[in-house]
């Protein structure tokens, strides 16, 4: 029993091998690879992603499995080796189910369709990129018929992306969310002269905030003997393993947040890569827990961050930062407006998915949506339906995790206020290491060994809620905007 267990890890650290390959050409294809790369990156990113699925899915590594449960079925549910055999079992069966053709199709689909996302988005022209997106619907249809549900076809994909969460409960919590949110936007737009950012706005040199940029999150914990931060179209992190964890950040001349905020936030998902324990290394466990507690990780970091600028009093940074007004762009939303981003993100894929809505009528749709969410009409496609890289990346079911990212954060700082009373008080002083072990100890070790639920009562006591989100919006932005009548 003890040498299958040895062979399985043996054989998923090659799998791991071989996908932490094909992430370091996604990294240099959105950083530094020339336009004629495309068909060449295509094929490889094919190959690789075809050849990590076969040896993953293989007949000797399921009878491994079968084989290893029995040698850790005696050992404690978070043991390391417990935990790599039950997410390895789980992962198997789902990827059991998709035929490696269509893996490789998907991989090839998601290097081709991206430069004609930058494209499109350039040129603000959907039709460029609307053949693409059509192949993604078509692709995500078929993994989610081969993977099977019983209501609904997004159920499929948001297994893989966050286990034990439906379709059903994620709209219930969006529901909870659009309740609370839709009247504290409307009573922020009643008093949006309250808050004056122009402070933002002043024309800031791009190299120098990249630089500030990069010294915050350093300050913060992220660690460049084990990371480096590069300029993307879209900002990301990604991980290719604990001495390697790299984050990208994009420049707005016009737009202090942009950058900083940027930068804080993808060095959040970095710290939690880096913390990821090295003894569940090139394991399955070794990623964080799901797209969503990722997000958590970022947007905690990021929400704790304030410093002001030269010249600028700390109260007056700490308003023009956190002001709130409908915006087109998600990754430039405030905390308040920008799960009603995800929603409608949300509902697009659905209808994409269940048939409901044609392709081509995606920007249609997502102005109607806007309007109706936002009260405003949005002037082109760059700032409306291709803003976001995700679908050239065939990716559906991955928005939710920024929602849930939002909630899961809030619930995680309150359990944090709760152990670290004085926690104001030492982030005050720059002091960001009780914060970081915190988040060492309680969350980044685990890895993958916990579902998202699961390791949200493991910290918390409490399952999944936006009760303390919404609480804390509440608490926040009444007393920036004087909205008393808010309840908090």
């Amino acid at each position: 029993m003890a040498d299958a267990m040895k062979r399985l890890k043996a054989i998923l650290a090659e799998v791991t091998d071989i996908q932490r390959a094909g992430a370091v050409l996604d990294w240099d294809q959105e950083t530094y690879m020339p336009p004629g790369g495309i068909q060449n990156r295509a094929d490889q990113a094919s190959t690789l992603s075809e050849v990590a699925h076969r040896r993953f899915t293989s007949d000797e590594v399921g009878l491994l499995i079968e084989e290893a449960e029995t040698a850790v079925s005696n050992e404690p549910f978070d043991s390391d080796d417990a935990s790599i055999v039950r997410v390895t079992r789980r992962d198997y069966e789902l990827d059991r189910k998709l035929p490696p053709e269509l893996v490789a199709e998907i991989a090839h689909a998601g290097s081709a369709a991206r430069p004609h996302w930058q494209r499109a988005r350039k040129e603000a022209k959907f039709e460029i990129f609307a053949p693409y997106l059509q192949r993604a619907v078509e692709l995500n249809q078929r993994v989610a018929e081969a993977l099977g549900y019983e209501k609904r076809p997004y159920d499929a994909l948001l297994n893989r992306t966050e286990p034990g969460l439906t379709t059903d409960q994620l709209e219930a919590i969006f529901e909870e969310l659009r309740t609370a949110i839709v009247p504290l936007v409307a009573g922020i737009a009643r008093h949006a002269d309250t808050v004056d950012d122009s402070v933002l706005h002043r024309g800031f040199d791009p190299d120098k905030q990249v630089k500030y940029a990069l010294e915050t999150v350093v300050k913060l914990g992220y660690d460049l003997e084990r990371g480096r931060q590069d300029i993307s179209t879209h900002p990301f992190s990604i991980a290719f393993g604990p001495g390697d964890v790299r984050i990208t950040t994009r420049v707005n001349r016009d737009f202090f947040n942009e950058c900083l905020f940027g930068s804080i936030h993808e060095a959040g998902h970095g710290m939690y890569f880096q913390g990821i324990g090295r003894n569940i290394d090139r394991t399955p466990l070794w990623d964080g827990a799901s797209p969503g507690v990722h997000e958590s990780q970022s947007r905690l970091l990021r929400e704790t961050f304030s410093e002001p600028l030269r010249g600028v009093e700390a109260e007056a940074f700490y308003r023009a930062v956190n002001k709130s007004y409908p915006s087109f762009i998600r990754v430039e939303a405030d905390e308040v407006t920008y799960n009603l981003h995800v929603l409608l993100r949300f509902e697009l894929e659905n209808d994409m998915l269940e048939g409901k809505l044609k392709v081509n009528d995606v920007p249609e749709a997502w102005n109607e949506l806007f309007k109706s969410y936002f009260g405003l009409d949005v002037p082109n496609d760059r700032e409306g339906a291709l803003q976001d890289i995700h679908w050239s990346f065939i990716g559906f079911a991955e928005f939710p995790g920024y929602t849930l990212g939002n909630i899961i954060s809030a619930q995680f700082m309150e359990k944090i206020r709760a152990e670290m009373p004085d926690l104001d008080s030492q982030i005050g002083r720059g002091e960001f290491g009780p914060l970081l072990r915190w988040l060492q100890e309680n969350v980044y070790q685990h890895g993958r060994k916990f579902t998202p639920n699961e390791l949200v009562e493991r910290v918390t006591g409490h399952p999944i809620s936006p009760k303390p989100w919404i609480a804390y919006v509440r608490k926040k932005f009444g007393a920036l905007y004087g909205l008393e009548s808010v309840k908090a």
